[in-house]
């Protein structure tokens, strides 16, 4: 089971800090889970500059250009934040029972486990 999901709150654990010019400390929501490559893309961090070639749509508007948006980052260097204490956090799992229609069925639950000290 996935520690870390599309639209969970994470904090960026590792890496510069923001006073010189890092990531490290920002939170942001993750935007998409590349698992074969165990890298996710968070809102807000690591941006990086792409330039793409000109060309023409149908209507004849010109696109193109220099545009910054967000790269992947390794999926270890982010933490899952706790909702409560907004602190980064360990992922656990934990075993519950769910009745659905009035069948029993037995479901891994994931759960932030007690943030001590910042990570």
């Amino acid at each position: 089971m996935a520690k870390i999901k599309k639209g969970d709150l994470v904090q960026v654990i590792t890496g510069a800090t923001q006073e010189r010019g890092g990531d490290r400390g920002k939170q942001g929501k993750v935007l998409d889970v590349l698992a074969e490559k165990n890298r996710v893309i968070v809102e807000g961090v690591n941006y990086v500059t792409k330039h793409t070639r000109v060309g023409q749509t149908q209507r004849g508007t010109k696109t193109g250009g220099i545009e910054t948006v967000e790269a992947s980052i390794h999926i270890s260097n982010v933490a899952l934040v706790d909702p409560s204490t907004k602190k980064p956090t360990k992922v656990g799992h934990r075993v519950e029972e769910q009745t659905k229609d009035g069948v029993k069925r037995t479901v891994r639950v994931r759960y932030a486990k007690k943030s001590g000290k910042d990570l």
